[in-house]
């Protein structure tokens, strides 16, 4: 407001660009908003926690362990940047080119979720490995790449892990190795994540009437069809009028890589080239 200018008249210029349906820009949001996270009460954390669970969960899983959409976030690991201040810019701005959109919450409450974030410890701390050695075994006698994508070589029957480094933690990836299946047979401990890999990739069975057997991976179903991704990765598009069953078994396609078949060594190795995997080469 100038000094020339009446508080009248400045209280009708304002009234002037509401009615327009203008608004006035509100202060740029910084790093100052940030709060330390050595200023973290319990009750904040407990916040960011319930602000989490009822927004984020359904992407990053509960406990933020990660789902089908959104990345581990207790790994220790972080593709945008692990400072306060750079977690608040991906919450409040989203990623540009990925899932993660921009969010509208106060910045109390993204202090609470970053809270929050900062009290979980990481799942577990990255295996000796190396990691030259892993990537022989991924494309060699791993066969791997078979069902795997990564910078677009390999295979489109399992899921894409261009990035799984930086979405995925070190416990999680030893477990689909080790036990491919056991995320699905423990079903959906988190009836929030509703995109989480148990209902992509789990096994698909489908007998049509004319006593063909079909297995795969449903890319896309509902009442009248199913489309499949059948173990020769080729995609079918199938009418249940014409099937007989369709039999989801809550199993991975993926074989399990017991010590016999994958040493510790091995195991080691195929890790390390995962981790390193950050969607970033």
């Amino acid at each position: 407001m100038s000094r020339q200018e009446s508080p009248v008249k400045h209280a009708a210029s304002l009234l002037a660009l509401a009615f327009l349906g203008l608004t006035l820009s509100a202060p740029a949001r910084t790093e100052n908003t940030v709060q330390k996270p050595a200023t973290a009460q319990p009750a904040q954390v407990r916040e960011g926690a319930s602000l989490f669970r009822a927004n984020c969960s359904p992407c990053h899983g509960l406990g933020a362990h990660g789902g089908g959409r959104g990345p581990d976030l207790t790994s220790g690991r972080w593709t945008h940047g692990s400072t306060d201040a750079a977690i608040f810019r991906t919450i409040t701005q989203g990623v540009p080119g990925t899932e993660m959109p921009a969010n509208s919450f106060e910045d109390s409450e993204i202090n609470a979720i970053i809270a929050y974030l900062r009290s979980l410890s990481p799942s577990s701390s990255a295996l000796a490995g190396n990691r030259e050695r892993g990537q022989q075994i991924f494309f060699g006698k791993g066969t791997c790449s078979k069902c795997h994508m990564v910078n677009g070589k390999g295979g489109r029957l399992g899921p894409d892990l261009t990035r799984v480094g930086a979405a995925r933690s070190t416990s999680y990836l030893i477990d689909s190795i080790r036990e491919p299946s056991k995320d699905l047979s423990d079903g959906m401990v988190d009836p929030n994540n509703h995109y989480a890999n148990a209902l992509v990739y789990d096994t698909v069975a489908i007998v049509t009437k004319t006593g063909q057997q079909i297995t795969g991976i449903a890319r896309n179903e509902d009442t009248f069809s199913i489309q499949l991704l059948d173990t020769n990765q080729q995609l079918r598009l199938l009418l249940k009028k014409d099937l007989l069953s369709v039999r989801h078994e809550r199993r991975s396609l993926m074989p399990a890589y017991t010590i016999d078949v994958l040493g510790d060594m091995e195991l080691r190795d195929v890790v390390a080239y995962l981790e390193s995997l950050q969607g970033n080469q």
